[in-house]
């Protein structure tokens, strides 16, 4: 018996919903400080979370756990005084999706779940990962780090296989980490302009500094989780197109685009080329909310690239390298997208990627006919007959041999 299976109904809008029930992975943005807001119990942990960068870490994932400690736990070994805050929190945040029935079958011997800490590259060997444990006999579960252990309690918020949270009894307290050390650090006493002008080829951007003013917030900042500042060369700022002139900025502007070129975090160059998390926050992210102002860092052909979205920098040379400051060299001037856009009328796009070579035209399209211009259209009148006759020989003979060729294929 033949069966027929009748499609007269299968529209493309029925298709389409088709398509988006099958797709498992919907893109999903998380605002985890929203999530966690109508909980009074847990205002601590939200406050300190919304204070940090990891916010806008956690903005570019899904599937995601997250372990919240309620204030009257938290308020039993309150963080705010220590050092690097942000990677505690960071380590409150699993890279994997787990139902309560996920935990409940974890075997005795537990489960290793890598950490967001992990992501930063400073989290030496597998201290970026927690191991979580299952009582047997009565199905506790237990997070372990190598310095501390917190019971989860309960399941606060569930958005299947993109994110829970789970409240826990105890701050997860990462290797090698103190919640009583203090926060500022012995300064460096460092000099930043001096150092770059020391450099013989940061001249420009030490008067910027100077002449802002933020040099002095750069230098009350070299505590705490410390501070990476990428400098462009004289050469950067002079190879600028006037339609982008770093000068021609407001004051005000100049301030924030100078704290785009600095991150709130000690990367020394090992670390931002093994960097796993590519979008890194700034200074000026800091001040102006959380996905804005952020730098896009990886590794590209041995070198270490900065791309804005206008343009592609790369790290030339290291002028200082001391925890917790470091300052790169870098190739270009990072225009911020929220400031600048792309001049599409340059013959190389500030993209970081250089435009491509030029093909030699043949006689018929040469400058003396066109002007020079690609993009300017033949006029008609002005082509010869003899031109145009050449031209419909091309194309008869590229007729031919394609036949040709297709028939020997045939055969």
């Amino acid at each position: 018996m033949a069966i027929t299976i009748s499609i007269s109904h299968f529209t493309p809008t029925t298709f389409l919903y088709f398509l988006l029930l099958s797709t498992s992975h919907p893109i999903f943005a998380i605002n985890i400080t929203n999530l966690l807001s109508s909980y009074p119990n847990l205002s601590d942990f939200t406050n300190i979370l919304s204070n940090t960068s990891v916010t806008t870490d956690l903005a570019q994932r899904s599937s995601l756990t997250i372990l919240v400690v309620p204030n009257n736990f938290l308020r039993r070994q309150p963080p705010s005084n220590a050092v690097n805050l942000a990677d505690i929190l960071r380590y409150h945040v699993l890279l994997e999706y787990l139902s309560w029935p996920d935990l409940k079958s974890i075997p005795p011997k537990g489960k290793v779940v890598t950490t967001l800490l992990q992501t930063t590259g400073r989290a030496p060997n597998s201290f970026g990962s927690v191991n979580i444990t299952r009582n047997s006999n009565t199905n506790t579960i237990t997070v372990h780090s190598p310095t501390s252990n917190a019971t989860i309690l309960e399941l606060l918020k569930t958005l299947p296989y993109n994110i829970s949270v789970f409240t826990v009894d105890s701050l997860l307290v990462p290797n090698g980490f103190d919640l009583m050390a203090s926060e500022t650090r012995p300064p460096l006493g460092l000099n930043i302009t001096k150092t770059l002008i020391d450099g013989h080829n940061f001249n420009v951007a030490a008067s910027m500094l100077i002449a802002s003013g933020v040099e002095e917030e750069f230098e009350r900042d070299e505590g705490g989780a410390g501070l990476t500042l990428f400098v462009p060369t004289d050469d950067a700022f002079s190879d600028m197109s006037s339609s982008r002139d770093f000068q021609s900025l407001p004051a005000e502007k100049k301030a924030v685009v100078l704290r785009f070129h600095v991150l709130h975090s000690y990367y020394p160059l090992g670390s931002l080329e093994s960097i796993v998390n590519p979008v890194q926050p700034t200074l000026a992210t800091e001040q102006n909310g959380a996905g804005s102002f952020t730098l896009n860092i990886s590794r590209f052909n041995g070198s270490v690239g900065i791309n804005t979205g206008i343009v592609t920098a790369f790290v030339t040379q290291t002028l200082f390298d001391q925890n917790p400051v470091a300052i790169f060299g870098v190739s270009k001037v990072l225009l911020p997208k929220e400031f600048f856009s792309i001049d599409v009328n340059n013959k190389t796009i500030e993209s970081g990627v250089a435009s491509p070579p030029e093909i030699p035209l043949s006689p018929e399209y040469s400058p003396g006919i066109y002007g020079g211009h690609l993009s300017s259209p033949p006029v008609l009148g002005n082509v010869t007959s003899s031109t145009t006759n050449v031209g419909k020989k091309e194309i008869f003979l590229w007729c031919i041999g394609f036949f040709y060729l297709l028939l020997l294929v045939i055969n």
